[in-house]
């Protein structure tokens, strides 16, 4: 009894390992109806985004590998300042959640937009921040000292 489970496990973790450094398709199909009237689309895609959402970023925050694609997304932060990176225009920031942007609490580097941003912070200020997400691509665009 205890083979039989052992070999599943192995084999799901197999599985799960090759996967990984598989790229998602590129555009899923159009939007056809289930026997039960849902939208397989939707369905499908709601699939793939639990996977890529349960799997793609590592706990140490690092959101380099996670899927944030369509239009731009807004939210407001608070957090604590990491690192000014003046010459590289970038602000690291240690935050709470922001759901606005659908983000859970994380440190992370934001493009400081306007650049002078990054003149009005120094290392250890705690801070309020609103914050622009296209893609890949994220922006501190205002920052406010309580």
């Amino acid at each position: 009894m205890k083979r039989p489970n052992l070999t599943l496990v192995a084999l799901g973790l197999a599985a799960a390992l090759a996967a990984c450094g598989k790229k998602e398709a590129a555009a899923p199909a159009p939007a056809e109806p289930t026997a039960a009237g849902g939208d397989a689309a939707a369905t499908n895609s709601m699939a793939s985004s639990a996977v890529a959402t349960n799997s793609a970023a590592p706990a140490s925050g690092n959101m380099s590998t996670m899927q944030m694609s369509g239009p731009a997304m807004t939210g407001t932060g608070e957090g604590e300042v990491k690192a000014v990176d003046k010459t590289a225009g970038t602000i690291t920031l240690k935050h709470g959640p922001i759901p606005g942007v659908k983000w859970p609490a994380m440190t992370m580097t934001f493009k400081a937009n306007p650049a002078a941003l990054v003149d009005q912070v120094k290392v250890g200020d705690k801070v309020s921040f609103d914050v622009k997400v296209q893609g890949q691509d994220n922006e501190v665009t205002a920052i406010r000292k309580p």
